[in-house]
């Protein structure tokens, strides 16, 4: 690729080995094993990539790939900041996993998900219990122009337990997950029976919730929905290529004062265990903590190769490919809240009246606006410092950085929570979010 005029040019290996399980009221809809593998060529040529991939991997088809990738980025014509020379690294690094999913019989694999579809099963009123299991095991070869040989392992495993009850017409659900960058211990180290059962307990509660208040109030957020802002809007946002096409509401926005001194907010591929954690992006960059925001004061963005090079700064670790057929983007890893000082109690405490809410469902990222919606599966009602009423789900609305300036107490506890994530509605990764319970003001609807 270099012969035929690339400035920068790389090419990857990639196999993906994956096991899905999934079971529908004690019966098995799903049991799946797969491989899928192939190798891409990537070239740049003034401010344009070609690509070229294949899944054939004899010499010849090889070859005719690496010259597709640099006529491709020829034919693009696009003038850009040349990608600066970088040191070359080499290593190798295996997951760190205690039992790795290729050594678990898919028997064994299967048992555990029966046992947590069967523990849902606690009340006449649970009307459908839904039980998955999935572990990936993906195997990277990369070498770059810059001298670069890498070899890497990651390994994921994530577990879902689905319930849902109903009662006299009215039907309610819950679930409980637990993943990580983990081998077969994730399931060693949750009681899938405990987990179960109270997937299938809380479903039945919620029957009884009431509906939800609505206007504009103090919400203590948990994790999983400080986890959706900190992703959904902020993170979004700060996607380098984002800013570099001024399609974020958070360009020119560094050394500005977007929040509430409390807020401090991160992008760490780094953290062991999370589900987003990766020793290297796909172009080879070390993964890295990256401060979005610290104390209120917003410091910088998330970068690739091509974009830190348009800007002028380093590269953060953040250009991800879904896999080997798909092109790179600028992509979060492990992003969320950084810890406070405030205990939950102390929260709750302080409110006259307010809601908790209780278990992220869904969130809408509005990366030009910074409008934010969730959401929540449930909530409590908090009057005089006090919980009161279970209520049922409800959404949660406002301005990311108007949200962010009204936060005035912040946990003390991070927890996060794996998901997938798609750079719109296509070319999704592995990722997390999440943080500590945060008290903010809000617009709160539903019923």
């Amino acid at each position: 690729m270099l012969s035929e005029g690339a400035e920068f040019c790389d090419a990857k290996y990639q196999v993906r080995k994956s096991t899905s399980i999934k079971i529908v009221d004690g019966s098995v809809r799903t049991l799946t094993e797969q491989s899928l593998g192939g190798a891409c060529f990537r070239a740049r040529v003034g401010g344009s990539w070609g690509y070229a991939t294949t899944v054939q991997l004899d010499k010849k088809t090889l070859l005719e790939s690496c010259l597709q990738a640099a006529k491709n980025a020829r034919l693009g014509g696009a003038i850009g900041a040349r990608i600066p020379d970088s040191p070359s690294r080499n290593r190798q690094v295996r997951a760190d996993v205690r039992v790795h999913p290729d050594d678990v019989p898919i028997d064994e694999k299967l048992g555990y998900v029966a046992d947590l579809d069967k523990a849902q099963k606690v009340d006449p009123r649970v009307a459908n219990s839904n039980s998955d299991y999935r572990d990936e095991v993906r195997t990277n070869l990369l070498v770059n122009s810059f001298g670069s040989s890498l070899k890497w392992e990651e390994v994921r495993t994530r577990l879902i337990a689905f319930t849902i009850a109903s009662d006299g017409g009215r039907q309610e659900m819950y679930f409980e997950i637990a993943d990580g960058t983990k081998g077969f211990e994730l399931m060693k180290e949750n009681d899938v029976m405990a987990m179960g059962k109270l997937s299938g307990e809380e479903a039945v509660k919620m029957l009884a919730a009431k509906k939800p208040p609505s206007g504009y109030m103090t919400c203590i957020s948990d994790p999983k929905n400080t986890g959706t802002l900190a992703h959904e809007v902020i993170g979004h946002a700060s996607e380098a290529d984002e800013i570099v096409h001024e399609r974020s509401f958070l360009t020119g926005a560094v050394g500005k004062k977007v929040a509430s001194d409390l807020i401090t907010m991160v992008d760490d591929g780094t953290i062991k265990g999370a589900f987003g954690t990766i020793p290297f992006d796909d172009e080879g960059t070390p993964s890295s903590r990256t401060v979005i925001i610290e104390n209120g004061i917003y410091k910088g963005y998330l970068q690739s190769l091509e974009t830190a090079a348009g800007m002028g700064v380093t590269p953060t670790g953040n250009g991800r490919a879904q896999d080997f057929g798909r092109r790179i983007w600028v992509r979060m890893t492990n992003t969320f809240f950084d810890a406070g000082d405030w205990t939950l109690e102390e929260m709750i405490e302080g409110v006259k009246f307010g809601v908790l809410a209780d278990k992220s469902i869904s969130g809408m990222e509005d990366p030009v606006g910074g409008g934010f919606e969730a959401k929540t599966l449930r909530g409590f009602v908090i009057e005089d410092g006090e919980i009161t009423d279970m209520i049922r789900s409800f959404t949660t609305t406002g301005s990311a950085l108007e949200i962010l300036k009204t936060t005035d107490a912040v946990g003390n506890n991070v927890q996060l929570d794996g998901g997938m994530c798609g750079k719109g509605i296509e070319d999704f990764v592995w990722v997390s979010g999440g943080g500590p319970y945060c008290r903010s003001k809000l617009v709160v609807g539903g019923g």
